[in-house]
């Protein structure tokens, strides 16, 4: 995979990748049917944690991002997290129970047209907030990919070079 880090000067990483993504519930999270995407989260978030390239997830004090709402939506839930690169944040996505819980996700959420994850660079050490994450979604259902947010399937490295194309696994279904 192609090399996606933003480096200053000095050959040090000047920005690290954001990413959000939201997912409108199909039940409430209590219930039955998403017992096992709940089950889920805790290993998966300290998969996460662990993996080369990971640097910050929000969460609330409950440990997750389950009850903090997106878009003034309570069937709505976020995740957010910062990562080195693109190259680290597909690694994870693509491999082990974050893909299995992946390919899962049309049990546990509903499908819908526009724009769910967005991408965009930020300062090292900047954590994103909500708010910022929604104006990020907002622009790329707007604008389409650009520096400003983009998806996964194009890609813009740091201070809007030229974009950057990625095969993402069609059976994931990712778009954007």
């Amino acid at each position: 995979m192609t090399d996606t880090r933003a480096e200053n000067v000095t050959g040090t990483a000047a920005f690290e990748l954001a990413q959000v993504n939201i997912s409108r519930l199909r039940f409430p999270l209590d219930s039955p049917e998403l017992k096992d995407f709940v089950d889920a989260l805790d290993p998966v978030n300290a998969i996460a944690e662990a993996a080369d390239g990971y640097v910050w997830r929000l969460q609330s004090d409950g440990g997750d991002a389950t009850d903090i709402q997106v878009f003034g939506d309570s069937w709505l839930i976020i995740n957010m997290t910062v990562w080195r690169d693109l190259d680290a944040l597909t690694t994870f996505m693509y491999q082990g129970q974050h893909r299995e819980l992946l390919s899962r996700r049309r049990e546990w959420f509903e499908r819908v047209a526009e724009a769910m994850t967005a991408l965009w660079w930020v300062p090292v050490g900047h954590r994103p907030t909500v708010a910022e994450a929604e104006s990020r979604l907002l622009h790329l259902r707007a604008n389409g990919p650009t520096p400003y947010a983009f998806g996964l399937r194009t890609s813009f490295p740091a201070q809007g070079a030229e974009p950057m194309t990625f095969s993402v696994p069609e059976d994931l279904g990712c778009s954007v």
